[in-house]
């Protein structure tokens, strides 16, 4: 499975965190730390397994734990429209 944008957002950096405006639909978005590299890796299409190996490089997580968190927030992005997926081509 591939992720990707389905959704160009304004955004701004506050501090650690991030904060994403979609102007058509006139929604806020605040990202965490984690969540705002996962948004920015999303800049162009990936799977599961590349986020993964990103985040592991950059944060200091069980791949486990690193695994089980990242598919819970495509699942929250996934519901707000934001990212979309497709299966992977061979």
């Amino acid at each position: 499975m591939v992720y990707e944008r389905a959704k160009d957002l304004m955004e701004a950096e506050l501090g650690d965190e991030m904060v994403a405006l979609d102007p058509v639909e006139g929604e806020c978005f605040g990202f965490n730390d984690v969540a705002a590299t996962i948004w920015r890796l999303l800049e162009r299409p990936r799977t599961l397994t590349d986020l993964m190996r990103a985040l592991i490089s950059q944060y200091d997580v069980h791949p486990t734990q690193c695994e089980a968190d990242v598919r819970e927030w495509l699942e929250v992005l996934m519901e707000r429209g934001l990212i979309c997926s497709r299966t992977t081509e061979r």
